[in-house]
């Protein structure tokens, strides 16, 4: 780890989930910490509490001057206007973007695995390191979601490999351009190219001269891995100078999904392995196609790591996967829940039909919350009426904080449920998600699957059903002795 003399480091925006996870891996590192956001709350501030990290609640240049730091790190939430902000840059103190941090403390003498695309960082970064640690790799991570098997979203680890989520979201108010420009991918792996980010993406061209300037960082030695079934990932490959591997259904892929079978509670497939030239059988627990796509992009990574195939398989079956992606809370009066990140319509797409294949007895009710600045803009209006397809029963959540969206630019969720009744589908709108969870409860029978997906906390749904589905249960057994 490259310190050059640093010992104490502050963080500002130290509450966000990213920022929490930095400073928690800092200060296991040895580093003395503390840092400031304007809204401190659990389990992040308990957490930083619990390991010793003095916080400052609200933005003050007094609480930089009482720790004296050698280093300040800036969350991507701050402002130019802030006051932290404005007296680390009236002083000229050293100060890095969150990015900048993890590569210039974590990656000095390690390789850095880098996923990024559209969809499915976060599986796919997750399942990579776990996979390469029960292969013996002790793999350093770090991710933007958190992992079921770890307890956490981080692993500092001792090994050659550092396994990274590649965000293409900006960095800081100082560098707009994206996250993943300073991992330095020795291995990149692009799953998918769409448009996102409306807030900060003006059109396609700019998503892809984003991924563009990220797959030219992959060095001469190093190894591109892209999904061969999207043309924006086969296109921009061509950019890359070092060795360009491809997976997916195409012919052409490298590492070829021959065949998916889709059955109750897992999946297998057949994959052509280019290394022996044999078709093997893959079993994954983890449901809908997208994630074929995931998995695959692992095996090819973690061949080129070392990994044998027997290992891989063994750690995939193994894998409890990621808290809030196809995350089952429980199964409460005969009604599971399952609480879902996906606001992406291809996403929800992806996320629902899945889930229609892994439990196809159920009936599948979807409860959708457009919260990002993406899904709360009108760019994806088209595109979710006909996302909801694998559902039964659809609920649409009017979405929070629209004055900050210009009003032609407002997404319309009464129209869109519209539209997807047009298609002879079962489709509500809510204004709120109290109204939300009363239809819900009300609806709901034993052997339905309810998921919630929302990139925010959905105003607690999936916690605030199972527990009232808890109650109901206790209520009919009551009843029934």
């Amino acid at each position: 780890m490259d310190t050059d003399g640093i010992k104490k480091i502050y963080l500002v925006g130290i509450g966000g989930i990213a920022m929490g996870t930095l400073a928690t891996m800092l200060r296991q590192s040895g580093f003395e910490v503390a840092g400031s956001d304007q809204n401190l709350y659990p389990p992040m501030s308990t957490h930083l509490r619990t390991l010793g990290i003095p916080l400052f609640e609200g933005f003050s240049p007094e609480n930089p001057q009482k720790f004296a730091p050698d280093l300040f790190v800036m969350g991507n939430v701050i402002r130019r206007e802030n006051p932290e902000a404005q007296f680390i840059m009236a002083q000229d103190r050293p100060c890095l973007s969150m990015p900048q941090a993890i590569s210039r403390l974590f990656l000095s003498g390690r390789k850095s695995m880098v996923v990024a695309g559209t969809h499915g960082k976060s599986t796919t970064s997750s399942l990579l390191a776990w996979v390469l640690e029960q292969g013996g790799k002790d793999p350093g991570a770090f991710i933007g979601a958190f992992v079921k098997d770890w307890g956490r979203s981080y692993r500092l680890g001792s090994g050659d490999y550092m396994v990274l989520e590649g965000d293409e979201y900006d960095t800081a108010f100082f560098d707009k351009g994206p996250k993943f420009l300073h991992y330095q991918p020795y291995i990149g792996i692009v799953t998918s190219i769409e448009f996102d980010h409306a807030d900060i993406f003006a059109d396609m061209d700019a998503v892809l001269k984003a991924f563009r300037d990220f797959i030219r960082l992959v060095p001469e030695r190093g190894y591109l891995i892209v999904n061969a079934d999207d043309p924006n990932c086969v296109s921009l490959s061509s950019q890359c100078k070092g060795h360009v591997i491809t997976y997916g259904h195409s012919h052409r892929a490298d590492w070829r999904i021959k065949s998916v079978d889709f059955r109750s509670g897992e999946v297998s497939f057949r994959l052509a392995n280019p290394g022996t030239f044999r078709e093997e059988t893959f079993r994954s627990p983890l449901a809908g196609r997208h994630n074929v796509w995931n998995l695959t992009a692992v095996i090819a990574a973690s061949r080129i790591a070392g990994m044998s195939m027997e290992n891989i398989q063994e750690s995939v079956l193994a894998f409890n996967g990621v808290r809030r992606r196809q995350d089952v809370i429980g199964e409460f009066a005969g009604v599971l829940v399952v609480d879902d990140f996906a606001h992406h319509p291809t996403s929800v797409h992806e996320t629902l039909l899945g889930l229609k294949l892994f439990y196809p007895e159920r009936r599948l009710i979807a409860a959708f919350e457009p919260r990002s600045n993406s899904s709360r803009r009108n760019v994806f209006q088209d595109n979710y009426s006909r996302a909801f397809s694998a559902a039964d029963l659809i609920c649409i959540k009017q979405p929070p904080a629209m004055g900050s969206i210009p009003e032609p630019e407002r997404l319309d969720a009464q129209r869109l449920v519209n539209d997807i009744r047009k298609q002879e589908k079962d489709a509500h709108f809510f204004q709120t998600t109290d109204e939300l969870v009363g239809f819900l409860l009300e609806s709901a029978r034993s052997g339905d699957l309810i998921v919630c997906m929302s990139n925010g906390s959905f105003d607690g749904l999936t916690e605030r059903l199972a527990e009232q589905l808890k109650e109901e249960d206790k209520r009919q057994k009551l009843g029934q002795d």
